[in-house]
């Protein structure tokens, strides 16, 4: 399934207008989309051209600029540096698989939390697939009726049946003498 899409008018007064929703937003509220999944193009009003990556970049800035969070300087040094085509490409193809790794760890950290998370609630489960994924079958016990305690107390003898009389033994003393 695709996330939702939403295409973003840049017109020449500089405003952006979302379509779909026929509104006008801010920088700050294509940020937030894009947070919430949701894959957004903005295209020049006049041109056509699709500028989706100048707008990213300018939230990027913003977002530098209002919570003092900018890109490390040795990164922003490379980016600028990276004037001719094999060098920009290269630096492309390395944030992007840097990036994916990352989204994987993430995803196996959240795994690894929801595997903790079954365990503690149920760790009999747990065990029982550990082994079955290494190829060891546990037998399931068959259910059993439950036995009521004082059926199972007057089969063995050890309580007196309901309405009798209590049987008392005494016990021998030898008499020392």
């Amino acid at each position: 399934m695709s996330n939702p899409q939403v295409l973003i008018r840049k017109y020449g007064d500089r405003r952006l207008y979302d379509s779909g929703a026929s509104r006008y937003v801010k920088l700050q509220d294509i940020a937030r989309m894009v947070r919430d999944g949701i894959d957004v193009r903005v295209v020049d009003d006049r041109t056509g051209k699709d500028i989706t990556q100048v707008i990213y970049t300018q939230i990027i800035v913003e977002n530098a600029r209002e919570r003092d969070m900018a890109l490390p300087m040795q990164l922003l040094t490379q980016l600028v540096r990276s004037s001719d085509k094999a060098t920009h490409e290269f630096l492309t193809w390395y944030l992007d698989n840097t990036l994916d790794l990352y989204k994987k760890a993430q995803d196996t950290v959240h795994t690894r939390i929801a595997d903790a998370k079954r365990v503690v609630s149920s760790p009999v489960d747990f065990v029982r697939s550990l082994l079955s994924q290494s190829g060891i079958s546990i037998p399931v016990p068959a259910t059993q009726e439950p036995v009521k305690p004082a059926e199972t107390a007057s089969k063995s003898g050890s309580c007196p049946k309901k309405g009798s009389k209590p049987v008392r033994r005494a016990a021998k003393r030898k008499k020392s003498g």
